[in-house]
């Protein structure tokens, strides 16, 4: 099986040259972070993912999650790992101080996050989904809710879930019949069922805190019909203790494609009278608060895609340097050579260099923008980097999820016949990356979401600014010498005038003929996360190449960076202009055809 290990150097480049960590340590709040914690909290979380989570990968993978009479049991080590976990602060680091976080920036978070989920996937997703009932009730919560449930979520003490789909409402939650019904006591019982609950159930935890849409009697119909509620597993007593059973249950669990030892729940709610719930915020609004903890979740599953690129492409060039077939091509009768000679293994893995570093790079700068959004003293700034957070998450979650089962695909590819054996490993890196397209919203919906509420709604505002700062980095290069800088110019200048190209037929299009606009939706989304990886690898080589410059730093750190920003250029942005001629050109053929004719 593979190792893993962060790599460091390319996350401190990363924030610091291209996410500005300096600007992030001086937002308020932040006054005590350095770059020398940030330094020493990767380091410690780098030897936490390896030492402990990674090691549990595969063994997790094989022995999954066990369902017996509604009672969870996690694989072997899951629950000593997640004790550890919790005991070591980890779930608390970007949390609220007043409810015992760390209150560290999403920058540093989100640095921390990509290697839970490089060294173990399956693992990280209880954390994550934490997270995200974390943030929603922070923002919506009662003060009663909170002090009940936040200090120990944050503490890792209890985990938390979110419950959206039901059998028969899966992305369409205007379909939602989860009912609640008011006791008059300000309590409210629950009854449902619930589908697809990462983590509904499990052992690691004493009470599990699931937050859920279900519908008051006198809803409207619809999704303006949907409020939220808080329905823990056990019900928790005045002193904070924890009381009666709550009437919620697992029935099963899903037998899946990947990340096995996350176990998938259906949840039945009231089953026996009815499961105690209290409502989070305003009734009738749960959809608008839900998409706290989604917006939450979809950037970390963005992640997901980010960190399995990144565990693939080291346990691929592991394989590739230990594995010894044929000669140097056009050498005849010359010694055998590890597979790394060979052109198109090379070509392989420089793809998945610079696809992942790509991600890297766009994920952390939108996780930046997030503390500029969230703490910037001045109201204008928190505006501007809202709307770039706003426009830019859909791309982080689509895009990189999207790369990652290319980039996995690839790993398989690089061990030849060995990847198609599980023994390996290489194929779980695949399987486990297929899912990160489809939960918290499948790749359509994130495109469809970016075309029409992000642009089409604000007439490309928002847009148009990020197309100006990336014009700028195309004149910047301008100025440069040397042909890898020549080669990212040209790339990426044909990659914005694709991006411009693309979104004048949105914005032309999208009110008169929503059906045409939206079959290049998807098209569209790849094309701007390819240019929008492409402007962050070229200013990762222009910082390169004036720290070469200045002589600072270890040169071939520097000269790989620029290397690898010429190859994504020649390889990956190049591919721009094609899926701008697909969104333009393509909804003819994808409307044409009747439906018997399929």
């Amino acid at each position: 099986m593979s190792n893993y290990n962060a790599p460091l150097r390319d996350m401190q480049f990363v924030m610091r040259e291209l996410a500005d960590l300096d600007a992030v340590t001086q937002l308020p709040g932040n006054e005590e972070v350095s770059a020398d914690l940030v330094d020493a909290i990767l380091e410690e979380a780098d030897k936490f993912a390896s030492g402990v989570l990674a090691p549990l990968n595969w063994t997790g993978d094989q022995e999954g999650a066990k369902w017996n009479d509604g009672v969870v049991n996690t694989a072997p080590g899951w629950k000593e790992a997640y004790k550890q976990f919790s005991e070591s602060g980890w779930s608390a680091i970007a949390c609220d101080p007043n409810y015992g976080g760390q209150g560290l920036p999403k920058l540093l978070s989100t640095g921390v996050m990509e290697m839970w989920k490089s060294a173990n996937m399956a693992f990280s997703l209880c954390p994550m989904l934490t997270t995200g009932a974390i943030e929603a009730l922070m923002l919506r919560g009662t003060d009663a809710q909170k002090d009940t449930y936040l200090p120990k979520m944050i503490s890792g003490e209890w985990t938390g879930t979110m419950n959206l789909t039901e059998p028969q409402a899966g992305s369409d939650l205007a379909a939602v019949r989860t009912k609640a019904e008011p006791q008059g006591d300000g309590t409210y019982k629950i009854f449902g069922q619930k589908i697809f609950i990462t983590y509904g159930e499990h052992d690691l935890t004493d009470n599990i805190i699931h937050l859920v849409l279900a519908r008051l009697p006198d809803a409207p119909e619809g999704v303006k019909g949907i409020s939220l509620f808080v329905v823990p597993k056990f019900l928790v007593n005045a002193d904070g203790s924890l009381g009666a059973r709550n009437d919620v249950h697992c029935v099963s669990i899903e037998h899946k494609l990947g990340i096995h030892a996350s176990p998938t729940a259906v949840l039945a709610f009231g089953d026996k009278g009815g499961a105690i719930g209290t409502l989070v915020g305003e009734p009738n609004r749960g959809l608008e608060y839900m998409f706290i903890m989604m917006n939450e979740a979809r950037f970390a599953v963005g992640m997901e895609g980010l960190a399995l690129s990144e565990r693939a492409y080291q346990h691929a060039l592991q394989y590739a340097k230990d594995r010894i077939q044929g000669t140097d091509a056009g050498v005849r009768g010359g010694p055998k050579v590890n597979i790394l000679h060979h052109a198109d293994v090379r070509r392989l893995l420089m793809t998945m260099k610079s696809k992942t570093e790509a991600m890297r790079a766009l994920a952390y700068v939108v996780g930046a923008a997030i503390d500029m959004a969230h703490h910037h003293g001045d109201e204008g700034v928190r505006a501007q980097n809202q709307a770039f957070v706003d426009l830019m998450i859909p791309v982080v979650k689509g895009w990189c999820t999207e790369n990652s089962i290319e980039v996995t695909s690839d790993g398989v590819q690089v061990h030849g016949g060995m990847g198609f054996i599980e023994e390996t490993g290489a194929a779980q890196h695949f399987r486990d990356a297929r899912i990160t397209t489809i939960y918290e919203g499948t790749t359509a919906i994130q495109a469809n979401d970016l075309i029409g509420r992000k642009i089409a709604r604000e007439n490309g505002v928002t847009i148009a600014g990020v197309v100006r700062q990336m014009r700028a980095v195309e004149a910047e290069l301008g100025g440069v010498e040397g042909e890898a800088f020549v080669a990212i110019r040209k790339s990426l200048g044909a990659g914005i005038a694709a991006v411009e190209e693309a979104v004048a037929y949105i914005l032309a299009t999208y009110s008169g003929n929503i059906k045409a606009a939206s079959v290049g939706s998807v098209p569209f989304l790849k094309l701007l996360g390819v240019v929008a990886g492409g402007w962050q690898m070229a200013r990762a080589a222009l910082v390169s190449k004036r720290k070469l410059e200045a002589g600072e730093g270890e040169a071939s750190f520097y000269q790989t960076k620029i290397v690898t920003a010429r190859f994504y250029a020649d390889h990956v942005l190049a591919q721009a202009p094609g899926l701008a001629y697909t969104v333009v050109n393509g909804a003819a053929g994808a409307l044409e055809l009747a439906e018997e004719h399929f």
